[in-house]
Order: structure tokens, then C-alpha cells, then sequence
């Protein structure tokens, strides 16, 4: 079984935190899913409380996640978009409270905790799902379209960067240098593009990474690269950085017949922020100006390639899958041993950058 849900029936979400996490991205692509219902929003905060009034007039305001709990059979799904430090914790005891659970990327702080939630999960017979929205992003599904249709023949390289230029640490947990937070970008960033380079290309053989803290005041990891070598031949190059005062290209992956070239973020991440609601027919698409291009022995910048039209971007699809998977008519968009993986790949970046060594897996 995967869930408690049945099949027409509008199933009842608990929203646990309504920070960045749960107001940007969680209510609002619960709120947009049909079959599911935005019942109840969890945060002790006065000022959240009443922004999830405003924004939601009819949800209900809990100020602890146990008072979701208390109420398990009032609820179809728990979604858990509180601190990082928190994910495990409080997934298990929504787990154990007979709830299917959605929780924000990373699921844990190690690998070992997933596959124990994981296991949990299984044993009672409920959903376990974790948020990687961005397989959603409208340049991953342009790429694995291509390699799906062999477009550049041969992958060879992978290189992705989630790069931003913030000088100024904004300070948080998000940012702290305690270990127990769970912060820093390799656990923050770095749980996107991983979790893109296994999906693309498989299981993760050998990893080495360079970590650094580059500006004054901060305290958590904020300039990061990882190299994975993959079990298929595939060589990931991955960079995560607050500190990138020239943005590299999202993607350029090179193949034995051509490669590929895109600049630029998805939108829909900005489009939220905005207070945009996912509905419109053009939701998650680009210009023609940010179309990344294909092409072999030419360079991007001087127009050499043809252009790829980029497919929308579909963050929607995620809380469809997961309705869909609740009422048994399809599968978890995304397991925690899947997430078990990446951090298998995370632990191992850690380890290297702080030891310099290469990490096999």
C-alpha cells in the first residue's frame, strides 16, 4: 500500500512550516493540485500565521505539528517544510502516526536516517516522499529528453551549476555552521544537482569535492564542487555557489555527437516568489532568448548550434504524482531510498573535502 487515500475523494494536507519552503513552493502547488486540499498550515509564528490566513482563508492554523498528529484521521498526507534538523524527527512521527508524509529535500542528514524512514515507512504501509522539485525544472526535462532520444549521442559530461552572487551571508539556519542544522550549500543546492546527475545518469562509483567559506562572516559551506563518476562512464561536474559574481551556464553536457548548452533558472521558482500561481497555459515556459542550444565544434556564444526549444517547466507534476500515488493510481514521484542515494553521494563530498581525498562509493 502506499497511501490512505482513495479514488475521488479530496484528500486533506498538513503543511508543517511556513517559511521560504512552505509558502513558496508547498501551499501554493498543493493548493493548485487537484484532489488535494491545503487543510491545515503548522507555525508558531503570528506573522506566518496570518500571511497562510490571507493567502488561504480557509485553512486551519495549528502552532505544533503534534496537534497534526493528534488529529491523524482528520488527514490524507503531512507535508514537512520546517528546518532541515527537523525532517527526521518529525517524519517519524508522522510516519508512525499512520500518516503518508512529503518531506522538503534534504530528507535527512544521512543516508543511513533515509533508508531507516525509509524501512519505517514500508512497515506501515504509507507513503514516504521527498520533494525534488527541480526534475521538474523545464532545462532538466529538456536535457533527458535529449539523451532519451540521442540527440548527443554518447554523454560524456556532465557539467550543472547552481550558482548565485549573494556577497552578504543572509544568516539563519539555512547558513549556520552547526553541524545539527543541516546548512550550507552542499546539503542546500547540492541535494538538487546530485539528485539530477544520478537520475540522468545513474549510480555514483567515486566522488571528490572542494569545499570552501568564502565570505566574512559566514559560517557554513558557500563554494562548492563536486565530481561523480558514474557506474555508466558519465563524469558529473557539479558547482553550487553564493559567491559566483559571473554565472557559468546551468548545463553543458558533452556528448560523442553533440553537445548541449543552457543558461539561465527555470522560472517558476521566481514566478512563486512573485505570488504567481501555477494555472496559466504559459506556466514554467521561457523566451526564445534563453533556449539553450545543441550543437557540435561551434561555440553558444557566437550563435554556433541550432536552438532547442525548452519544455515548460512542471512543478505541478510532482503533487499530481503524488495524489495519483496516494489513491494507488500511480507511483511515489520520488522514494527515500532515491534520496538515500544522493546522500550517499553528499556524506562522500563531505568526506573528501575535508580529508582531499577521492571517495569511492
Amino acid at each position: 500500500m502506499t497511501g490512505t487515500g482513495t479514488p475521488g475523494k479530496t484528500l486533506r494536507v498538513g503543511l508543517v512550516g511556513y517559511g521560504l519552503a512552505g509558502s513558496v513552493f508547498h501551499a501554493p502547488l498543493i493548493a493548485a493540485t487537484d484532489g488535494l486540499t491545503l487543510d491545515t498550515v503548522v507555525t508558531a509564528n503570528p506573522e506566518r500565521q496570518e500571511q497562510a490566513r490571507a493567502e488561504f482563508p480557509d485553512v486551519r492554523i495549528a502552532r505544533a505539528p503534534e496537534e497534526l498528529f493528534d488529529r491523524a484521521g482528520e488527514l490524507d498526507l503531512v507535508v514537512i517544510a520546517s528546518p532541515n534538523k527537523t525532517h527526521v524527527p518529525l517524519a517519524t512521527a508522522a510516519l508512525k502516526a499512520g500518516l503518508p508524509v512529503v518531506v522538503d529535500k534534504p530528507v535527512a542528514g544521512t543516508a543511513a536516517e533515509a533508508r531507516e524512514l525509509a524501512a519505517l515507512a514500508e512497515e506501515r504501509g504509507v507513503l514516504l516522499s521527498v520533494f525534488q522539485n527541480r526534475r521538474w525544472d523545464n532545462d532538466f526535462l529538456t536535457l533527458r529528453r535529449l539523451l532519451e532520444e540521442g540527440e548527443l549521442g554518447d554523454a560524456w559530461r556532465f557539467e550543472s551549476r547552481f550558482e548565485r552572487w549573494r556577497p552578504q551571508p543572509k544568516g539563519g539556519w539555512r547558513e549556520s555552521g552547526d553541524p545539527e542544522e543541516i546548512g550550507g550549500l552542499l546539503y542546500d543546492l547540492g541535494s538538487h544537482v546530485v539528485d539530477q546527475a544520478l537520475v540522468l545518469f545513474g549510480p555514483a562509483t567515486r566522488v571528490y569535492a572542494e569545499t570552501d567559506v568564502r565570505r566574512p562572516g559566514a559560517e557554513a559551506d558557500d563554494d562548492t564542487f563536486i565530481a561523480v563518476t558514474h557506474a555508466s562512464g558519465v563524469r558529473s561536474h557539479l558547482y553550487v555557489s553564493a559567491t559566483a559574481s559571473q554565472l557559468g551556464p546551468r548545463f553543458r553536457v558533452l556528448g560523442s555527437r553533440a553537445g548541449y548548452v543552457k543558461y539561465g533558472l527555470d522560472p517558476q521558482e521566481a514566478a512563486l516568489r512573485e505570488g504567481l500561481r501555477p494555472g496559466p497555459s504559459d506556466w514554467g515556459t521561457e523566451a526564445e532568448s534563453l533556449w539553450g542550444r545543441i550543437g557540435a565544434g561551434e561555440s553558444p556564444l557566437t550563435g554556433g548550434g541550432r536552438p532547442v526549444p525548452t519544455l515548460p517547466g512542471d512543478y505541478p507534476a510532482y503533487y499530481e504524482a503524488v495524489a495519483a500515488a496516494l489513491t494507488g493510481a500511480g507511483p511515489n514521484p520520488v522514494t527515500a531510498l532515491e534520496a538515500a542515494a544522493a546522500l550517499d553521494v553528499l556524506e562522500a563530498a563531505r568526506r573528501s573535502a575535508r580529508d582531499g581525498v577521492a571517495v569511492t562509493l
